[in-house]
C-alpha cells in the first residue's frame, strides 16, 4: 500500500510539473506575441493593464461561484493571473474565503459593500415600493417581490466602480456564480481593449422585458431634453429605438457578462445620467437592470467601435450561450454553435449593433489579435 501511495505522488508530481511547463510555454508565446514582458503575468505581478475580475455574489452562492472560478481559471487565468475582487452586502465567511482563495494563484481581495450603496435613499417611498413590487407579482415579472435584487441592479447600475478596492483599477471583467466559459482564451481581453480604445465589452445582446422599465426610456428622454450633449452617438440611438426615439426597443448588453472601462463609468456623463435615473426611484418602483441602464449610456456615448462584441469567448449564463461560429473554433471550444444566441430573434441585438456605421469602415468582431 506504502508503495502504491508513494508511486500515485511521483505521478502527480509529475503531472504537476508537465503542466507548469506547459503552462510556461503558453506564457512565453503570449508575451512573444502581444510584445509584454512575460513576468507581467506572473502571480501577483504588476499586470499589463490595472485590471481585476470583479465578483458580486453571496456566501451561499460558494459552490457556484468556485465552478465560475474554476472554469474562468482553466480557460484564461492560470496563464495572466489577473487578480479577483469579491464584493458583497455583509462580510465573506471564513469557508468563503478559504476555499475561492484556494482555486487560483491570483491575487484574491475581499470588500463589503457600503451601507448607502446598498439600501433605500432618502426620497424613495418604501411603502409606495412595496405596493409596487406586488402589483409587478400580479403581472408575473421575474424577481417581482425582491428588494435584493433591486439593491444589486441599482449597486451595478451606480456604485461598484467607486468601492475602495476597486480604485487602481482601470478595466473590469464582471464574473457571476455557474457561468461556464467554453473556449480557450490564449490572449489578453484587458491588453486587446486597452491598445484599441475599446470601452465596453459584451458577448450577448438581448431585448429587455418591457414590464420591468416601464419609465425607463421616458426618464432618458426626460435627460436628453435637459442635456443634448448626452447623445453623443447619434447612430446609437438608432440601435435603441427604431421610431427615432420615440419609443426603446429593449436593446441591451446582457451584463452578466461584461468587460468594461471604469474611466467610462467614472466619467461626469455617466455618473450625471445615473444620479438623474436614481432621483426617478425606477430601481425601486419598477425593476430597472443594471444591464439596459449600463446599454443605454453605452450606446449614447460611445462610437460603435469602442463597444466590441467577444464573439470568440464561448459563455453560457442561463438559458442563453455565445458559441463561436468559426471552423477554427471548434479546435478550442466544446459549446454547440448551433445552440449560440446570436441565431434567436431575442438576442438579435448584436447583429444590429454590428450593423451600425462604424468611424474605422470596419465591421470586424475577431479579437484574437
Amino acid at each position: 500500500m506504502g508503495v502504491k501511495y508513494i508511486a500515485l505522488n511521483v505521478c502527480v508530481a509529475v503531472l504537476f510539473a508537465l503542466l507548469a511547463r506547459w503552462l510556461d510555454k503558453q506564457a512565453v508565446a503570449i508575451s512573444e506575441r502581444d510584445g509584454v514582458d512575460i513576468g507581467m503575468y506572473a502571480p501577483g505581478a504588476p499586470k499589463p493593464v490595472r485590471a481585476a475580475f470583479v465578483v458580486l455574489v453571496r456566501n451561499s452562492e460558494l459552490p457556484g461561484m468556485k465552478q465560475a472560478m474554476r472554469q474562468i481559471e482553466d480557460r484564461f487565468n492560470r496563464k495572466f493571473n489577473y487578480p479577483y475582487i469579491f464584493l458583497n452586502d455583509v462580510p465573506f465567511t471564513d469557508d468563503f474565503v478559504a476555499e475561492t482563495t484556494a482555486m487560483t494563484r491570483a491575487k484574491v481581495s475581499y470588500g463589503v459593500i457600503p451601507t448607502e450603496h446598498w439600501s433605500y435613499p432618502a426620497w424613495i417611498n418604501q411603502t409606495y415600493a412595496q405596493e409596487c413590487r406586488q402589483s409587478m407579482e400580479k403581472q408575473g415579472v421575474f424577481y417581482a417581490l425582491s428588494e435584493s435584487y433591486r439593491h444589486m441592479c441599482r449597486f451595478n447600475s451606480g456604485f461598484f466602480f467607486r468601492h475602495p478596492l476597486l480604485s487602481d483599477i482601470e478595466y473590469y471583467w464582471r464574473i457571476e456564480p455557474d457561468v461556464e466559459y467554453s473556449c480557450d482564451i490564449d490572449y489578453d481581453p484587458f491588453l486587446f481593449m486597452s491598445r484599441r480604445g475599446i470601452k465596453y465589452g459584451y458577448t450577448i445582446a438581448l431585448h429587455e422585458y418591457p414590464e420591468t422599465i416601464p419609465t425607463l426610456w421616458t426618464t432618458v428622454k426626460s435627460l436628453i431634453a435637459l442635456r443634448p450633449e448626452f447623445v453623443r452617438h447619434a447612430d446609437g440611438m438608432a440601435w435603441l429605438s427604431k421610431d427615432g426615439g420615440d419609443t426603446y426597443n429593449g436593446c441591451h448588453f446582457w451584463s452578466n457578462f461584461e468587460i468594461g472601462s471604469l474611466e467610462f463609468f467614472r466619467s461626469k456623463e455617466y455618473l450625471a445620467y445615473f444620479d438623474y435615473l436614481d432621483q426617478a426611484g425606477g430601481f425601486f418602483y419598477e425593476r430597472w437592470g443594471d444591464a439596459p441602464v449600463h446599454s443605454i449610456a453605452a450606446a449614447l456615448l460611445l462610437k460603435r467601435e469602442e463597444v466590441h462584441w467577444f464573439e470568440d469567448i464561448g459563455y453560457y449564463h442561463n438559458p442563453w450561450t455565445n458559441c463561436p461560429q468559426s471552423p477554427e473554433s471548434r479546435l478550442r471550444c466544446h459549446c454547440d454553435p448551433a445552440k449560440s444566441a446570436i441565431h434567436h430573434y431575442w438576442a438579435s441585438c448584436t447583429q444590429s449593433w454590428l450593423a451600425l456605421p462604424s468611424s474605422s469602415g470596419s465591421n470586424s468582431s475577431s479579437s484574437s489579435s
